[in-house]
């Protein structure tokens, strides 16, 4: 029997869950499905810049499983892009990280926003536009979706169908 999946903590849904090549209609086109924690991993690693170390603590996974992960993902982008496939972002074993942490590097003060949220210009305290992610909100061991922080669902399936509450 295989080991269950980790729950993997994503901090956003993509913009867009559906790319396709332009002008073949999508009934002759083969899908390629990149998972929800697939798609944050590329966000992390490629968008942003992190070492596997670090995105891989802002998922709540290990290294390693990130670097599984990671390439995994890369492959079916590559997949999609070299032989002319759809490349559908769904399903996966996640959860959402719940808020953003954010610091004021002038006066200190430190709160949080939902994520969905847009990211705040100002300090609600003093007003100064020099804010930062919270250091404790930027990955770290022991950070993740942990009892009282949401539950691990499994996102939605291939054509339509949905487990759990996305």
């Amino acid at each position: 029997m295989p080991r269950p999946f980790q729950c993997r903590r994503i901090s956003c849904h993509p913009g867009c869950s559906y790319f396709k090549p332009q002008g073949i209609p999508l009934f002759m086109l083969e899908e390629v499905v990149l998972t929800l924690d697939e798609y944050e991993a590329v966000r992390l690693a490629d968008m942003e810049g992190l070492y596997q170390e670090d995105a891989a603590a802002k998922m709540d996974i290990s290294r390693p499983t990130f670097g599984r992960i990671i390439e995994t993902a890369h492959k079916k982008i590559a997949e999609a892009l070299v032989k002319g496939k759809a490349l559908k972002i769904e399903g996966g074993v996640v959860t959402m990280a719940e808020k953003r942490k954010f610091q004021c590097a002038d006066c200190g003060n430190a709160w949080e926003i939902p994520f969905g949220t847009p990211r705040p210009s100002t300090c609600p305290a003093c007003g100064s536009s020099n804010l930062h992610r919270s250091p404790e909100d930027r990955g770290g061991p022991g950070r993740g979706a942990g009892p009282g922080q949401g539950a691990c669902r499994r996102g939605g399936g291939r054509h339509g169908q949905r487990h759990g509450n996305w």
